[in-house]
């Protein structure tokens, strides 16, 4: 993995960078045939791996070090975030996977909520999945969500309704839920964040969503599941605030992993490229076209990068990153895929079977332009923004 760290990368973060892309090259990249099968080998693998980073002193690095995590920001973060996302499973196996329900939690959960849940999630003996992408909803547009959340008499709600596309559902002990509380459909306000355990009575996991193939991804089925009032997150209706935050944050993570991704695939694209020729033949690498997938590749991670940094520079600064972060987001999606479509070509029909990680890959990169929103979401927010700023400008002093 020869990826480029920030410029102002100090000596110490490059090598826990190292440690971290050979603790993925080595660990858990070998492990991925059996990750992606699921079920009880993953849990063991996923388990082994996680003990194994605990004891290499890797565990949970950018959460904090007073629940146990190893105490990164997000600016120093950053650049270990690509080397664990070389791999889809790396996040997980090294205990960050968790970042953005820890973060939700540390800021907006109840006192009672913290203290039940917080210490254990950060240690992995606790999952957590997120739904807000309902059926037959506009994913694009939460303010249109049709899953209810009732007050009961005395305290507490209880929650009607249907998720789908949940990060880790199956696996989850609670999924927080954004639901509508008040207000009418479109309104911004009257929208709420809750935290819904997975035991609870009238709470079902409908289904596991492949995404081309892939699983990960959840169905849920809510049918007045009752939820106490601690478990609200934030001020009730106003879970779009809650959301949004999480939302650039995980934008921005999903981005440096694509990073990951993308770096990966151009090693072995060039790795394939270099080795000898068969039969006498000249290495691939000879011929110009191939040049070409190289050049247009490192051109594409190149300017790619400081983008996304520049996003996690801003949102560390707590700074009005949305117009870095829709950039970013898109540009590590285009990147993602273009590197991975071109060290296919190079690799022929080799690339597009099971013997190397490029067929998921290839998935990632196509799924990317379509999660946390698809690119044209960003492409038109992004533009309008940035329009309103030539426009007409208020007079001095109004």
């Amino acid at each position: 993995m020869g990826q480029s760290p920030p410029a102002d990368t100090a000596p110490e973060d490059g090598k826990l960078r190292s440690r971290v892309e050979e603790f993925v090259r080595e660990r858990v990249i070998p492990s991925e045939p059996v990750l992606d099968a699921g079920g009880p080998a993953a849990r063991e693998t996923l388990g082994a791996l996680r003990r194994r980073a605990r004891d290499a002193g890797l565990w949970a690095l950018p959460l904090p070090a007073e629940l146990g995590g190893g105490g990164l920001g997000l600016r120093r973060y950053a650049a270990v975030a690509e080397a664990e996302g070389a791999s889809d499973h790396g996040p997980a196996a090294l205990g960050s996977a968790t970042l953005l329900d820890a973060g939700m939690l540390a800021r907006h959960a109840t006192a009672a909520v913290r203290d039940r849940w917080l210490r254990p999630l950060v240690a992995g003996e606790l999952s957590a999945s997120y739904a807000m992408t309902e059926p037959d909803v506009p994913g694009t547009d939460p303010t249109r969500v049709r899953t209810r959340a009732e007050p009961v008499p005395g305290g507490g709600w209880k929650v009607t309704g249907r998720k789908w596309f949940a990060s880790g559902a199956a696996e989850a002990d609670w999924v927080t839920v954004l639901a509508r509380t008040g207000g009418a459909d479109g309104d911004r306000e009257g929208l709420t964040l809750l935290l819904v355990p997975t035991d609870a009575p009238g709470f079902r996991f409908v289904r596991e969503l492949p995404v081309l193939g892939a699983a990960g991804q959840g169905e849920l089925a809510f049918d007045a599941v009752p939820v106490p009032a601690e478990h609200v997150l934030g001020t009730p209706g106003r879970g779009l605030a809650v959301a949004a935050e999480r939302l650039q944050l995980g934008r921005t993570l999903r981005a440096l992993r694509w990073l990951g991704q993308a770096q990966r695939a151009f090693d072995l694209m060039c790795a394939r490229a270099a080795g000898g020729g068969e039969r006498g033949r000249a290495a691939l690498g000879g011929h110009q076209l191939v040049q070409q997938h190289v050049f247009e590749s490192l051109l594409a991670l190149r300017t790619t990068r400081p983008l996304v940094h520049e996003a996690v520079a801003l949102l560390d600064r707590g700074e009005d990153a949305r117009t870095e972060v829709g950039l970013a987001k898109v540009a590590a999606a285009r990147t993602l895929q273009r590197v991975v479509d071109a060290a296919v070509q190079v690799y022929g029909a080799e690339g597009l079977g099971p013997d190397t990680a490029l067929p998921a890959l290839q998935r990632t990169g196509r799924a990317a332009r379509v999660l946390d929103g698809p690119d044209e979401l960003h492409i038109t927010s992004v533009a309008r923004r940035i329009l309103r700023t030539y426009g007409p400008q208020p007079p001095a002093g109004s």
